[in-house]
Order: structure tokens, then C-alpha cells, then sequence
């Protein structure tokens, strides 16, 4: 991280309904450049130029219907031999003109300061209206304010592969760079916020981060979210838009606020321009300067300046567990914390060995569906098949507990057991002492159950409701006072979060498996922290091991694992005293 990266903050006063802002001395002034350094003007030298060529018209399979133009420039310096590094420009040729974007590429690349980069200039998708005079469908807002994945997949799938029919391009993301202005500016970073392993290098100017299309969200999620591998230059000036969506120059300034205090290499210089090009193409060598510097040494993540959560570890990302072929399905933990689970395919349980590498326990027999063990050291397993619980306690020897039931997720605990009742919306509970069953009726579909650090309070995920769910438990194991209390984000365009299992940490922390990762929530039911998801789709997640410090993840048939800095709980054990919430 630049030591020079360092918000400054401004202050607003109102006299008689005019905002005034207070700027320090040093506001304009850039740093980014050593003094030695000096950019070649494209006036005084006799360098080759790069040409460009198009415009080629395109028509897209991820924006039906749409058309579009692109424009490739192509740096003298360009090998075709060589995999090309390459920027991305949104709004076409008429951006990267605004900005004086090929004659500054001319001059760094000339004087070696930057590496031959490919631009490839494109525009929004138009829908053309019938008849003679009709406005299009103008794409822009729809492609490039709106968050998700769908305009990544479109450079991605589309674009550059069409491309590469004709110049050798480099995949690597640390040799691509993505840019654009305004509403291009927040498609460029959102681009790469979803696909870090495509796009590294991010330039934007006068970004629209604000309530258009939940863009305002942004400066939330990085806070949030564990870090990307993102190297990220602003741009903005303090006349820029204030309407009916937000106010642009506070919004980048929140965006700056978040990145640094999230640990991202990331640089900015302010300037006094409203929305337009101006100031963008003022600061463009120095910003490529910087979004380029060290090249080829990739851009790497701080989460040691991370200032959140601190719960991730240092080289301990998600890793895969490999060995026979399995396709495991549910997650159980025992005393020790020895990993099991299930593979439905075949009817089988598994469990890690020592090694961490997977076992055949034995042949189940029948399908299986949710599994835990309890305090006597049996494992109860959900037979899908017959509709029954049944718990084993060595080898394939099991004991019928429950029948005409469609249990999905098992919970354990010293007075009873919980399950979801699949296909159901809602969750039974068995009580030990009395034999009886009882259910209650919840709002959606529940797939997921954890019972509280200290036993109070039973957290259920739902996966087709906006919220998860949060009931006390009574002294007898029964469930009381339920109410939608965790507050989960939700991906963009979807109208849940698509949650499904979940655990609780010693802290009493929740973890919720979702579309955007595995959510973790405080005492409070507010999300601090978010994970970066594996895979498409998370079916159960557990913590492990001997210290209950690694997080075990299906996603997509695969498992997973991951040391982090908290500790389960086991919730037929001894209940543990977290501390007292933060209000």
C-alpha cells in the first residue's frame, strides 16, 4: 500500500441553503509521481503511434438483442508473439479520445514506462425500435449501473474471446486493466469486484457509485467482503453531480474511505471538475503510472490491513479436499472434531483421516440425507429413502429413533434434536425426555440450523426469505418468539440471499452459507464480514478439526477447507458463554 494513500477528509457548511466546501491546501496536489519522473508529451517527441482500428459491430447473446460497436487499438510495440496486456475503456472510442487515451498510451509505452497494451474501446448495447425515427433501447444504465455478473460475463464469454480470433491476448488478470467514466467508471470496478480473477487493474473517474441501479451498495460491500486482489485509482472533482440518486462527489469519497480501510492498494486525486472528462484526462499518465507500477509483480491482497473482522489467517485461504472420487453432500462433526460426511450418489459415509485425506467409513444403504452426532457419541443420519432417523453407533449397527418423517438438516443437543422438515416450511423438535414431537411454522423454507453459543437460542437459515430467522429456546427445548433477525445481503437481481446451511462460533457468531458467500453475522444478527465464495453452490458448512478453528465447505459436490481465527462450538456439549453483544 502507498503510504501516500491517505483519506482526506472535508468538511460542509450550509449558509442560506448553499453548501460550501472546505478544501485543505492540499487537495490538489499529486504525489503520485517521484519527482524525477516525467511523462513525454506527445508534441515534443517522434515516437510511433499505435493504430486503431474498427468500428466492428457486435450482437450479444448475454444482452439479447443489443448491438454494439468496438474500436481495438493496437500499440506499435504490440508482438504478436507475445500474449498482449490489455485495457478495457467503456463507452467506446469516444471515451478513450476524451480522455487522450491513445496518444498517452503512445508516449509510456515508447518511453517504457508501461507494457504494449491492447485497448479494446467499446460502447453500450442499443435494442433498435421498429419503424422509421424510434428511439432505441438505450443499454447503458441496464449494462453498466447494475451490479451482479452479467456484464463481466459478456466481456468475458463474448467479447474478448472474439478478440483473441485476431490478436494474442494475455488471460492473466494481473496484465488487464478495466476503465471507464461515470456510469463505465462503476461497470469497470463491478467487473472486476465479481471476476478478481479476470481483471486486477481498475481505473475510474467520476464513478457513479450511487442509488441508480444499487451501486450505493459498494462502499458497503468492501467494507464488508473479504478482500480482492484489486489495484484501484479514483478520480473525481468536487462539482460533480448531486440529484435525485445520491451525491457523486461524497459517494467517491466513501468509496475511497472503504477501499483504504479495507486494506486495497488503491490512489485517488481530487480536483475541482464537474461531470465531465476534463479532470480524467489531466491525471491519466499518472494514474496509469500507478495502476502499472512494478508490472510484471502481480497485485497482490493486505488482508493484514484489513480493519474489519479479523478473522482471516495469513497464506490460509480455501483449499480443496481431493482423494477417491466422492461427491459429498452433508457435514457432521464429532468430540474431537473429526470431519464426516456423506456421499449421496453412493449411499456411503466418509470421514477424514489424520492427513485430512477422505476414508471410507461404510456402506449406508439407503439415501441419505442430514447428519449429526450427539453427546453420546452416535451419529444420527436422516435415511431419505423410508422417511427415518436413525442413529449408528459403530460400524453400520444403528438404532431407529424416528419414522414417517422428511428430515433435511439434523441439530443436535443435550435435551433433544432439532431438523428441518423438507419440502416443509417448518422445523421439528424431538424432545429425549418426553419422546414427543412438535413442529413450528415459519414464513419460508428452512435448510439450515444452529443452536447459540450458550444454548438460548436456536438460528434458522431460510432459503427462499430475505431474512434468517432467530427463536429462544424454553427451558424443555422448545421454540419461542421466533422473528426474521438476521439481516443478510442479497446478490443483485435476486430476490433472496439463497442461504443454506449455517454454524456459530464460540463468539456466537453465525456463518451462513449464500449466493455471496458465507455471511457472517454478530450477536445482533448484523452481517460484519463476508467470505469469499467457492463454487456456485454451498450445501453445508461445519467447523472442524482438532481446535474447531478450520471451516469445512461443500460447494458444487466438492469440499473444502479453510483455518480461520475463531472456534466452533458443539451444540451437545457443555454451553459456552460468548460475550456480551455490542449494541
Amino acid at each position: 500500500m502507498n503510504p501516500q494513500n491517505k483519506l482526506i477528509r472535508f468538511g460542509y457548511r450550509r449558509k442560506q441553503g448553499v453548501r460550501l466546501l472546505i478544501l485543505p491546501l492540499c487537495f490538489l496536489v499529486s504525489s503520485l509521481l517521484p519527482a524525477q519522473e516525467s511523462v513525454p508529451s506527445s508534441n515534443s517527441e517522434n515516437y510511433p503511434s499505435g493504430r486503431i482500428e474498427g468500428p466492428f459491430s457486435w450482437k450479444s447473446r448475454i444482452y439479447p438483442g443489443t448491438e454494439r460497436d468496438y474500436w481495438i487499438y493496437v500499440p506499435a510495440q504490440y508482438d504478436p508473439d507475445k500474449p498482449a496486456c490489455s485495457m478495457i475503456v467503456q463507452d467506446g472510442l469516444g471515451r478513450a479520445r476524451g480522455w487522450g487515451l491513445p496518444e498517452t498510451l503512445d508516449s509510456l509505452t515508447h518511453a517504457g514506462k508501461l507494457p504494449p497494451i491492447l485497448g479494446i474501446f467499446v460502447d453500450h448495447g442499443k435494442v433498435a425500435a421498429e419503424g422509421e425515427g424510434r428511439f432505441p433501447r438505450f443499454n447503458r444504465s441496464f449494462e453498466y449501473d447494475g451490479m451482479g455478473d452479467r456484464y463481466a460475463r459478456f466481456l468475458l464469454e463474448e467479447l474478448i474471446p472474439e478478440v483473441e480470433r485476431t490478436y494474442h491476448l494475455s488471460r492473466d488478470p494481473n496484465d488487464r486493466c478495466i476503465a471507464g467514466a461515470s456510469s463505465g467508471a462503476i461497470c469497470a470496478f463491478n467487473a472486476a469486484w465479481e471476476r478478481p480473477d479476470a481483471f486486477h487493474r481498475v481505473l475510474s473517474t467520476i464513478g457513479t457509485y450511487v442509488g441508480l441501479r444499487g451501486g450505493d451498495e459498494f462502499a458497503t460491500l468492501v467494507r464488508k467482503s473479504e478482500p480482492k486482489p484489486l489495484r484501484v485509482f479514483l478520480e473525481d472533482g468536487n462539482q460533480d453531480l448531486n440529484i435525485y440518486a445520491g451525491d457523486w462527489w461524497m459517494a467517491n469519497q466513501d468509496m475511497l474511505s472503504a477501499l483504504t480501510w479495507a486494506g486495497y492498494e488503491v490512489e485517488h486525486i481530487w480536483g475541482t471538475e464537474g461531470h465531465n472528462s476534463r479532470g480524467a484526462k489531466k491525471i491519466l499518465p499518472e494514474a496509469l503510472l500507478w495502476l502499472w507500477k512494478d508490472y510484471p509483480q502481480p497485485v497482490a491482497t493486505h488482508p493484514e490491513q484489513y480493519k474489519g473482522l479479523a478473522l482471516m489467517l495469513p497464506d490460509e485461504p480455501w483449499r480443496e479436499i481431493t482423494g477417491p472420487e466422492f461427491q459429498p453432500d452433508r457435514l457432521a462433526v464429532d468430540s474431537t472434531g473429526s470431519v464426516y460426511f456423506t456421499d449421496t450418489e453412493k449411499k456411503a459415509l466418509y470421514s477424514l483421516d489424520n492427513l485430512g485425506k477422505p476414508k471410507l467409513e461404510y456402506e449406508l444403504g439407503f439415501t441419505p440425507g442430514g447428519l449429526a452426532f450427539a453427546g453420546d457419541g452416535r451419529l444420527y443420519i436422516t435415511d431419505l429413502d423410508h422417511g427415518q432417523i436413525k442413529a449408528f453407533s459403530s460400524g453400520s449397527e444403528s438404532e431407529l429413533i424416528l419414522s414417517n418423517v422428511e428430515a433435511g438438516h439434523l441439530l443436535l443437543s443435550r435435551w433433544g434434536l432439532y431438523f428441518t422438515d423438507t419440502g416443509k416450511s417448518r422445523i421439528a423438535y424431538y424432545s429425549f425426555d418426553t419422546r414427543q414431537l412438535t413442529y413450528v411454522e415459519l414464513p419460508g423454507r428452512p435448510v439450515g440450523l444452529s443452536l447459540s453459543a450458550d444454548q438460548t437460542f436456536l438460528d434458522v437459515s431460510l432459503a427462499d426469505q430475505v431474512r434468517g430467522y432467530s427463536f429462544k429456546v424454553t427451558a424443555e427445548g422448545h421454540l419461542a418468539y421466533g422473528q426474521p433477525y438476521i439481516h443478510y445481503h442479497i446478490p443483485y437481481g435476486q430476490p433472496t440471499a439463497n442461504t443454506t446451511a449455517i454454524t456459530v462460533d464460540a463468539e456466537n457468531r453465525t456463518y451462513t452459507a449464500s449466493d455471496l458467500g458465507i455471511q457472517v453475522a454478530d450477536q445482533l444478527g448484523r452481517i460484519n464480514f463476508i467470505f469469499s465464495k467457492v463454487g456456485q453452490t454451498q450445501s453445508d458448512v461445519k467447523f472442524g478439526g482438532r481446535d474447531l478453528d478450520t471451516l469445512y465447505l461443500i460447494s458444487d459436490g466438492t469440499l473444502y477447507r479453510r483455518k480461520i481465527q475463531a472456534k466452533g462450538v458443539l451444540p451437545w456439549k457443555a454451553a459456552v458463554q460468548p460475550p456480551r453483544p455490542r449494541m
